[in-house]
């Protein structure tokens, strides 16, 4: 197995703990889930198989385990691979049975757009945490609401960076979302598919339970509360010292 690694950078300081929301690192390189653990930065985990794929990872099964052994009893999603409803049930199980502070991934749909909520609720039932993934709009979100049994353990991903590249803000939308989930006891809302640090702060504001931070995104949180004429000059350096590395001249 070959997995990439994005090399998560040292942070000079501790990432923000007054905010609520809870910051997970979403990947596939163990290193970098290594790194995240080292800096404090990340209080959970989160995968999914395009992720897998870009690192290099062969085998599902092994990355999944050596992941385990790295993140100890944090929680981490894993996402099942099947796209219909009775092979996600079955792939959910083994997921599931992998640790107890495992989170399984089941699609909001399959490709052919049918709804998993039968599947949720039955593998909600059965006592498994189910992270239902790649949710976009507030119907899905009270769909997994009213699906889950009395004591179910689950999150809602919703892709609010998604949402945003359509040209639509998120935030009235995650908002919204955030009360529909709190009123169902063990349901978290998750912003899913952040493209920049300030997502964090939003989702924050939003009441979003937790967020999901890329390798590079979870370097930037060191730069809350940078002074920005410094920041400026810094930039102001960068360029300079890359265009007489880079040998320009005129």
């Amino acid at each position: 197995m070959s997995v990439k690694s994005l090399t998560l950078p040292r942070l000079e300081t501790a990432p923000p703990r007054d905010l609520r929301v809870a910051v997970y690192f979403d990947g596939a390189s163990l290193s970098d889930m290594e790194a995240a653990i080292r800096d404090g930065v990340a209080e959970g985990f989160t995968t999914n198989p395009t992720l897998a794929a870009k690192a290099g990872v062969r085998n599902y099964r092994e990355f999944a385990r050596q992941a385990l052994e790295r993140v100890g009893g944090m929680p981490i999603s894993f996402e099942v691979l099947a796209d219909d409803l009775e092979g996600v049930a079955r792939e959910a199980r083994e997921i599931g049975s992998w640790g107890p502070n495992v989170f399984v991934k089941v699609p909001v749909c399959t490709t052919a757009g049918v709804s998993t909520a039968p599947v949720v609720a039955e593998l909600a039932g059965e006592g498994l945490h189910v992270n239902v993934t790649a949710a976009m709009t507030l119907r899905q979100v009270r769909e997994v609401a009213d699906t889950l049994p009395p004591g179910a353990q689950a999150i809602v991903s919703v892709f609010a960076g998604r949402i945003a590249d359509t040209g639509v803000d998120p935030c009235p939308l995650m908002r919204a979302a955030a009360e529909i989930c709190h009123a169902v006891p063990g349901l978290r809302l998750l912003w899913a598919s952040p493209r920049e640090v300030l997502n964090v702060y939003q989702a924050d504001a939003c009441g979003v339970d937790i967020i999901v931070l890329t390798a590079d995104l979870l370097a930037k949180l060191a730069l809350r509360g940078k002074d920005l004429e410094a920041f400026s000059r810094e930039t102001v350096a960068m360029f300079y010292e890359d265009g007489r590395g880079a040998g320009y001249s005129l």
